[in-house]
């Protein structure tokens, strides 16, 4: 799976995810990117999953037809992030094109 990180996204998370595929939007220079420019590039990229914390996404985006996932991790704490892996990837295992899943962490 190829996966994009939207700024926000803690990067060291990248190294729990293999055997995917990880870049940032910094990365790809696309850090000034609004939501709906940022999914059209990844789309057009390739990309399969946007990982993101901007929890407002759902209410400013259409993705019905989109060709991309988007996971939105609910915080950008690393340390609650990495005690808890096995949400990202369960949430990363449900992401089909369009589908929007959230990762509450306790």
């Amino acid at each position: 799976m190829k996966i994009l990180f939207d700024q926000g996204t803690p990067v060291p998370l990248r190294h729990h995810l293999s055997p995917h595929t990880v870049e940032t939007a910094y990365e790809k220079g696309w850090s000034d990117f609004k939501n709906g420019d940022l999914l059209a590039r990844a789309e057009a990229e390739g990309f399969d999953t946007l990982i993101t914390t901007d929890q407002n996404l759902r209410h400013q985006q259409n993705l019905a037809g989109r060709r991309i996932g988007v996971v939105v991790l609910m915080t950008t704490n690393w340390p609650r992030i990495r005690g808890q892996l096995l949400l990202v990837v369960q949430a990363l295992d449900a992401s089909r094109p369009g589908s929007y899943e959230e990762v509450v962490f306790p």
